[in-house]
């Protein structure tokens, strides 16, 4: 499948998540759940996205601009996500956090799949997609394994310059410590 099917897939899996959050009561615990399962979904959903699809972007087009948009959309409502789930062990209200959430992803939503999707269907061929959503959801399990300090680790390495990635990724993975000479 390719990588436009796979992520609209799972911005409606995170869309009906949240338009089922913000419809409960405020008193309606059943919202535990739901935030769980929204930070389940979206969280790894978006470093697999910025690694795989957002990267390769970067990596093979020089006009970055919406792509950069995107991380910086995908770090606003990381944080509000954060906020939400604060707000819930808290046990303060979450009801109006959990509704800006909302316009953030839907707003985040109609620009990547109209301005990105359109990038990418411009300079990957249908059997890239493929390729790139193969390896989406390859990376999108393993991510779903790795705790929050990993995750932040990854959207921090994928804000990175394409040519440096690799070197971050070769000296993590070598499993040395000190600096990474970058």
């Amino acid at each position: 499948m390719q990588i436009y099917d796979l992520l609209k897939q799972d911005h409606e899996e995170v869309k009906a998540l949240l338009t089922e959050l913000v419809n409960l009561a405020e008193d309606d615990d059943y919202h535990s759940v739901l935030i769980d399962q929204i930070a389940s979904a979206l969280i790894p959903h978006s470093r697999a996205e910025e690694s795989v699809f957002y990267n390769t972007i970067r990596a093979v087009d020089s006009d970055t601009g919406e792509v950069m948009h995107g991380y910086k959309e995908h770090i606003e409502a990381e944080g509000i996500l954060r906020t939400l789930q604060a707000l819930d062990k808290t046990d303060m209200s979450w009801k109006a956090t959990a509704v800006k959430l909302k316009e953030a992803l839907d707003h985040h939503v109609v620009e990547e799949e109209s301005k990105i999707f359109a990038q990418g269907h411009r300079i990957f061929t249908a059997e890239e997609a493929e390729s790139i959503g193969e390896a989406f959801v390859e990376l999108k399990g393993k991510i779903v394994l790795q705790g929050g300090l990993a995750n932040t680790f990854e959207l921090v390495k994928n804000l990175m310059p394409p040519r440096l990635i690799n070197k971050l990724s070769n000296f993590s993975a070598s499993g040395r410590s000190g600096s990474a000479g970058v």
